[in-house]
C-alpha cells in the first residue's frame, strides 16, 4: 500500500490522516508534517491512523516526540481508529498509557475539549 497523509481541520483541532506502513522510510514525512502543524499553532491534534496496517519503533518515536512538543506547547495530541497491530505496538511499550486512543477523531477531539 502506498503511504498517503493528508491533513484537515475538523472542529476546533488539526486532524493528520495516515495510510499505509509507517516505518523507517515513511515516517520522516510524519514527523516533518506533525512539526509544522505545531509550529503552525494547532493545539490540539488527531493522528488518524485507521488507514495504517503497519507501525515499527521509528513510527512510534515520531508520535512520541509529536507529543511531547504539542505538551510543551500547553496543546494535546490523540491517536484515532489505531487498528489491532498498531495498538499492540503502542501497548507493549505503555504508549498508550501517555497518549490517548479513540475510536474516531471525533471521539478524540471531544476528549481533548474536557481534558
Amino acid at each position: 500500500m502506498e503511504f498517503t497523509m493528508s491533513t484537515r481541520q475538523e472542529g476546533a483541532g488539526t486532524v493528520v490522516e495516515v495510510a499505509g506502513d509507517l516505518d523507517m522510510s515513511t515516517t520522516p514525512r510524519l514527523r516533518e508534517r506533525l512539526r509544522e502543524v505545531a509550529e503552525g499553532g494547532a493545539r490540539v491534534v488527531v493522528v488518524d491512523l485507521s488507514g495504517v496496517g503497519f507501525m515499527d519503533s521509528s513510527g512510534l518515536g515520531a508520535l512520541v516526540v509529536a507529543y511531547r512538543d504539542l505538551r510543551d506547547r500547553n496543546g494535546w495530541l490523540g491517536l484515532a481508529g489505531v487498528r489491532r497491530s498498531v495498538r499492540t505496538v503502542l501497548s507493549i511499550t505503555s504508549v498508550d498509557q501517555v497518549i490517548g486512543i479513540f475510536d474516531t477523531a471525533q471521539d478524540a477531539e471531544a476528549a481533548a475539549r474536557v481534558s
